[in-house]
């Protein structure tokens, strides 16, 4: 996330820079030649100022999100008006790096019905210890803040399917 915002920074002054340039000063530059004359030229009033394109940036619902604190957690996943899945995870645990993927490519496959939070276990153990997170990864299934069903462990694609399907209730 920090490299894309990096690297659109980068790109919006980079191509305020080259839009700032005189119109003047790139056809200057040219050789004598009439052709390559003509086509800085129209290059250049190509870009300028009044011809560039705006760099909207459209926000796109992410397919999944890390709780950050307690009030975080209440705002995105019990006040949300979708389902969510909170993967309760931790970063030294090799089941839930396989987990993860999966999950994630199952909720993505739902096409913005349903959510699904991160929960590092480490970073918030106040959240396993009120959700009653024994074992990871679990994950839980919550809609309008109850939680509706769960699982412990590694399941394979079908199931995972199968898993969010039911919570959307399909």
């Amino acid at each position: 996330m920090a490299h894309r915002l990096l690297l659109r920074r980068v790109w919006t002054h980079s191509v305020k820079d080259f839009c700032c340039l005189p119109s003047c000063t790139a056809a200057t530059t040219t050789s004598s030649y009439s052709t390559s004359h003509h086509s800085v030229r129209s290059q250049a009033s190509f870009l300028t100022a009044s011809r560039t394109l705006p760099l909207y940036h459209i926000p796109r619902r992410e397919v999944s999100f890390n709780v950050q604190d307690n009030d975080d957690f209440t705002e995105r996943v019990i006040n949300s008006e979708l389902p969510v899945l909170v993967d309760f995870h931790a970063q030294w645990c090799g089941p839930c790096k396989i987990l993860g993927p999966r999950l994630e490519k199952a909720v993505a496959k739902q096409k913005g019905r349903v959510a699904m939070a991160k929960v590092d276990i480490d970073d918030h153990t106040d959240l396993a210890i009120e959700y009653g997170v024994s074992a990871v990864p679990t994950v839980i299934a919550m809609r309008g803040g109850d939680v509706i069903d769960r699982f412990v462990g590694i399941k394979d694609d079908i199931q995972l399917d199968s898993f969010v399907s039911k919570v959307i209730g399909q």
